[in-house]
């Protein structure tokens, strides 16, 4: 199925689930993403997300019943189960509004810590499969060594290689118990009822269980590339500890257990961008070279050694 019919096919699948939740209907549809790995698309108060083709239906079933369980942490879906569209699950869900990329001043750094913390006490139901994380961070190395040679590339695979297997997703994680996100960023929280509800995490696609920490570690990673304000730092770590979130000890230094997850997510945002510079045959922009800074300093400082990558 080419790019385009999944994108029409998806958009009238929104289109009929929207009207059928609200006959009174103001239409109106845009495209929200559309990337290989998913497509979504929007029509009034109703989203339809097409996964990648690869998703297994065993493993996101369970993913959405844990947010319809949620509904105060998470974003519910309109169904239980998923659609199918050709080689393709499809969800459907209400509508949120998300954070305003251009008003960095009111990022919800708060709410998404306490969220977080509250998806970390919440007991994972069985047979909820691990948090993707790790194997996302695996899998953007992987797409960095099968991108032509650069000589940044020796940096980032360097510090890939002074992680512990769990973190390379090539053993399991050593928490297998707690519940996680799998890809907590700013752009995974809505407020809903849209434009000014609560706001709910989304995207369940990585959701499992899993070393909680991996949820602090792409903010924690930018305060340690010095791409994170320290005081917004501040404030997540503060409301996540204020929360009673299990991740990090309740006060101290909370590097011990956020090193390993921020120097994972380092090194998988250092490589995405740089897969993504060799491909538009670019140079790296400022904040691009100061990931691929980090991992040099992190490939000459073992992890055990807290902390030391930062700026």
């Amino acid at each position: 199925m080419t790019a385009t019919a999944l994108l029409a096919e998806l958009t009238t699948r929104a289109e009929v689930t929207a009207h059928a939740r609200t006959p009174s209907c103001v239409c109106g549809t845009s495209t929200l993403a559309d990337r290989p790995d998913a497509t979504v698309v929007r029509h009034a108060d109703t989203v339809a997300k097409a996964h990648a083709p690869s998703t297994p239906v065993a493993e996101l079933t369970p993913r959405l019943a844990t947010a319809t369980r949620l509904p105060g942490i998470l974003l519910p879906p309109l169904a239980p189960t998923p659609a199918a569209l050709h080689d393709r699950l499809v969800t459907f869900w209400p509508y949120g509004s998300p954070v305003d990329p251009q008003d960095p001043d009111a990022a919800p750094w708060e709410e998404a810590a306490t969220l977080l913390a509250r998806l970390h006490r919440t007991p994972a139901a069985p047979g909820l499969p691990a948090m993707r994380g790790p194997a996302k961070a695996a899998h953007a190395v992987d797409r960095l060594r099968a991108a032509p040679p650069h000589p940044a590339a020796h940096p980032v695979l360097a510090a890939w290689a002074t992680l512990p297997a769990w973190a390379r997703a090539e053993a399991p994680m050593p928490d297998t118990r707690t519940l996680c996100h799998g890809d907590l960023h700013l752009g995974q929280l809505v407020r809903h009822p849209a434009p000014d509800g609560p706001w709910l995490l989304i995207d369940v696609d990585d959701l499992g269980t899993g070393v909680p920490a991996w949820d602090l570690a792409r903010p924690a990673a930018w305060y340690a590339c010095g791409l994170l304000p320290p005081d917004e730092w501040t404030r997540f770590l503060d409301a996540y500890r204020a929360a009673g979130g299990p991740a990090v000890p309740p006060d101290g230094d909370p590097w011990p257990a956020l090193d390993v997850p921020a120097r994972a997510l380092t090194v998988q945002t250092a490589a995405r961008f740089l897969t993504k510079a060799l491909a538009a045959d670019r140079p790296l922009d400022e904040a691009e070279q100061s990931l691929i800074d980090a991992c040099a300093r992190m490939g000459s400082v073992p992890p055990e050694l807290t902390g030391t990558f930062a700026k």
